[in-house]
């Protein structure tokens, strides 16, 4: 009976490690790789993955992924899970999680979490975020901005999600794409509250002459 007694407790403590990452159709697919490659090297940390059907085409496009096989060699380790499934775990509050990310976020889905439209598995587990008062990051990614883009930002800020675009830090003096990449995942990651060695820090400019 002990042992039944106490597994509830560490199931608790498992389940509040858990990371969903969402890719969704915006430019920046890299974004979401990155990110899921990253959590694969945090102790304790449980990954989940969900991509749209615009997102699997991004990956394509701009990363070579051709599909859940190929995502997975990329950043091994997450479990994926199909869009179209809104019978999944990740649908329900019951499935504790710690936080998600949606990396790329696009103007599209932005739109439906900022109105509760749960069409699909993604927009559903950030909905459930919301809804459980959990951390959603939404790495918006499109320029320039009109003014439903903006109220939608607004509204979902408002219920409580975080709007991290994926801006370079020109002051870091990034010598490539990956150090730009890398810089807004490491942004991400303090989101979340892991430690990680992504990019450098900043370390203040020295005096004045």
């Amino acid at each position: 009976m002990a042992d039944a007694e106490a597994a509830p407790s560490s199931a608790v403590a498992r389940t509040l490690n858990r990371i969903v990452v969402g890719i969704s159709g915006a430019s920046g697919a890299i974004y979401g790789v990155r990110l899921l490659q990253a959590l694969q090297g945090q102790p304790g940390i449980e990954a989940h993955a969900v991509v749209s059907d615009a997102g699997w085409r991004t990956l394509q496009h701009e990363c070579g992924v051709d599909g859940p096989a190929a995502l997975q060699a990329l950043a091994p380790g997450h479990q994926l899970h199909d869009v179209r499934n809104v019978g999944a775990t990740l649908a329900s509050g019951s499935f504790r999680s710690h936080a998600m990310v949606v990396a790329p976020c696009s103007m599209r889905t932005l739109a439906a979490i900022a109105h509760g439209l749960s069409d699909n598995l993604l927009t559903r587990a950030a909905d459930v975020m919301l809804k459980e008062r959990r951390k959603l990051v939404l790495m918006v990614r499109e320029t320039p901005l009109h003014l439903v883009h903006l109220r939608n930002m607004l509204t979902v800020t408002e219920m409580g999600a975080i709007i991290c675009p994926p801006v370079p830090a020109f002051y870091l003096h990034p010598h490539s794409v990956d150090d730009i990449v890398n810089h807004t995942v490491a942004r991400t990651l303090d989101l979340l509250g892991l430690t990680h060695g992504l990019g450098a820090r900043w370390q203040g400019l020295g005096a004045s002459p």
